[in-house]
């Protein structure tokens, strides 16, 4: 590499980020996800929450997480786009393989250095989700089954999101600030549901086009919309769980569910067409939002 390539590396990576990452989406989620959470979690002590410098660090290694794993989507999906999806940057060579490789290791050294300031505990459980996402791309790499076989990928894939959630909530008990508890796991379970509802959401459609990865495509249109609904309601019941003995007010954040209501009904009654997937990322939004306030003014 030449010291003029070397200078352009940093802006042909800023170009991939916006291109494949735009933060205004994922940083954005990155940032809702870890304030809902952690902000849930510390309140169901009874411990007002305000966020503080940890939280902070929570949310840059989650976004940063949440990059790294895209950068390694993009390496393992690229014989699929190279047929599929031929302008995206790996395969016109607006970034290289190796690029996205040193900017993975430059934030796997910047989280660790992040979390080394919170506990031995946050570095491990971050730096557990990015080996998980790194060994399913080896395995990926080996199985044809698990590359290509929709439901099997995300069976085998979603848990390094689940790793994330564990991190959040992991650190916050390693710090003393909870104590882990039945109301742990079913925030985790909330945080999987809201999350896989969308995943579901955008890859449910009436008409494949021609290699797209649809889960529509496996289980039917109506047998998806059938199970991006129940993953919704899977997240209103948890929410039910959690907040049922604070009393009405307590459920709040279950009006969320009229979003996924209405993609549903949308979805099923045009009988064509893709999964109106704003509904489906508003409902992550708004859920988010108001478990954040809930936690910010107590239950």
């Amino acid at each position: 590499m030449t010291t003029i390539s070397a200078a352009r590396v940093p802006a042909r990576l800023g170009r991939f980020v916006l291109s494949r990452f735009p933060p205004h989406l994922y940083a954005a989620y990155g940032l809702l996800w870890v304030l809902a959470l952690e902000g849930t979690a510390v309140a169901a002590t009874g411990t007002p929450w305000r966020p503080s410098g940890a939280t902070w660090v929570r949310v840059l290694s989650v976004v940063l997480a949440l990059l790294f794993l895209r950068m390694l989507d993009e390496q393992k999906d690229l014989a699929h786009d190279r047929v599929h999806h031929p302008d995206r940057p790996l395969v016109t060579g607006a970034v290289t393989g190796a690029e996205l490789r040193a900017a993975m290791a430059a934030i796997a050294v910047a989280v660790t250095g992040l979390n080394a300031v919170l506990s031995a505990t946050a570095v491990l459980l971050i730096l557990v989700a990015l080996g998980y996402g790194t060994f399913l791309a080896a395995l990926e790499r080996r199985s044809p089954a698990v590359r290509d076989r929709q439901l099997l990928n995300l069976a085998v894939t979603y848990p390094v999101q689940v790793l994330l959630g564990v991190y959040v909530y992991g650190s916050l008990a390693a710090a003393g600030e909870l104590t882990a508890g039945w109301r742990g796991a079913v925030l985790l379970a909330l945080c999987a549901f809201v999350l896989l509802h969308v995943e579901f959401a955008r890859k449910t459609a009436w008409e494949a086009p021609p290699g797209a990865r649809l889960y529509s495509v496996d289980l039917g249109p109506r047998g998806s919309a059938t199970v991006t609904a129940a993953l919704a309601a899977g997240a209103v019941g948890c929410e039910v769980l959690l907040f049922a003995p604070d009393g009405p007010l307590g459920l709040l954040p279950c009006l969320a569910a009229v979003l996924p209501a209405w993609g549903t009904w949308r979805f099923v009654s045009s009988g064509r067409g893709a999964w109106p997937v704003p509904a489906a990322t508003g409902f992550v939004a708004v859920t988010y939002l108001v478990l954040t306030v809930r936690a910010v003014l107590g239950p």
